[in-house]
């Protein structure tokens, strides 16, 4: 495949990530009856327990759907990862290119961490310890990677992609720090950390998808003025 390929392939899967994430947390959340799910006190975590009337952190955790919000963490990691691969094919050869593959290579792993090993106090000790693990660096990585991409041109995106892109990954990164400030605002400042790369996804997919659309277009503009 020519990087004429990759550039969009990888654009469209990370909008198609962000989608089934979004999706998948929706449906689990929806099937949380008892008690409800609340998207400001209870961890996304949560929703992968497979553990039904758990008790962790005052929080009793029933989620019927854990095994759909468990694959979604790490068809996430693993697509996530394949996007932001495929876009590297802007970058030429060299520390830039190296270092944002193995975010992205960290942060699938992160990721399957987080959807194999559950957040759950109820498993074996090293359980817990792995999924928080496997979270932060997930986090951290994805959120690293948006910064990146705005202090690069390699996607040749306008300087306001740009902006955003440090912006919304520095504000993931200080979103997810006060995550342990307050247990009534955890689950919203957890995704703030995460809704940050999220959005970031489908940001630079649909510009990446948009700018790609116009090329053919303006070729054949400059085809047509007069000599």
């Amino acid at each position: 495949m020519s990087r004429k390929i990759w550039v969009p392939l990888g654009a469209a899967v990370l909008v198609l990530n962000a989608v089934q994430w979004v999706a998948s947390e929706a449906v689990a959340a929806a099937a949380w009856t008892s008690p409800p799910y609340s998207y400001a006190t209870n961890y996304i975590s949560d929703l992968g327990v497979p553990d039904c009337g758990t008790q962790y952190q005052g929080r009793t955790i029933c989620s019927p759907d854990h095994a759909l919000m468990n694959t979604s963490f790490i068809v996430q990691g693993i697509l996530f990862a394949i996007g932001v691969v495929l876009l590297a094919a802007t970058l030429r050869t060299g520390p830039a290119r190296r270092v944002v593959i193995a975010l992205a290579g960290a942060h699938a792993v992160g990721f399957l961490l987080v959807g194999l090993f559950h957040g759950s106090p109820d498993g074996p000790g090293y359980s817990l310890g792995l999924h928080v693990a496997g979270a932060s660096i997930g986090i951290l990585c994805a959120n690293a990677i948006a910064i990146i991409a705005g202090s690069l041109r390699s996607l040749q995106l306008p300087r306001a992609y740009r902006v955003f892109s440090i912006a919304v990954g520095a504000l993931g990164l200080l979103s997810e720090a006060f995550v342990g400030a307050s247990a009534s605002t955890a689950g919203v400042f957890e995704r703030g950390g995460v809704y940050s790369w999220l959005l970031w996804s489908v940001v630079t997919g649909v510009s990446v998808l948009v700018r790609q659309a116009r090329r053919p277009a303006e070729a054949r503009m400059l085809e047509n003025v007069p000599a």
